[in-house]
């Protein structure tokens, strides 16, 4: 009767986090980069329907039951 001693597994691996160096003009060109694909925003988007399969399974879900006299929703319809 006692506590038994607590089986010993392995050790966690010690994670550092170092940067290592990079170029500058790399840097400046990645964020270029990534600025020119995360941040490109049609300018006059078209409204797509979404299938039909899509429509019915919203529908049995309930995901399109919506009561315009919500309060919670009032704010988006002003």
């Amino acid at each position: 009767m006692g506590n038994r001693p607590v089986k010993q597994g392995k050790p966690e691996p010690l994670m550092l986090k170092i940067v290592p160096p990079v170029c500058p003009a790399y840097i400046r060109w990645l964020a270029r980069d990534l600025d020119g694909i995360y941040g490109f925003t049609p300018r006059n988007p078209k409204a797509i329907t979404p299938p039909d399969h899509y429509i019915e399974i919203m529908r049995l879900n309930g995901w399109l039951d919506l009561d315009l006299s919500d309060p919670d929703l009032a704010h988006l319809f002003k």
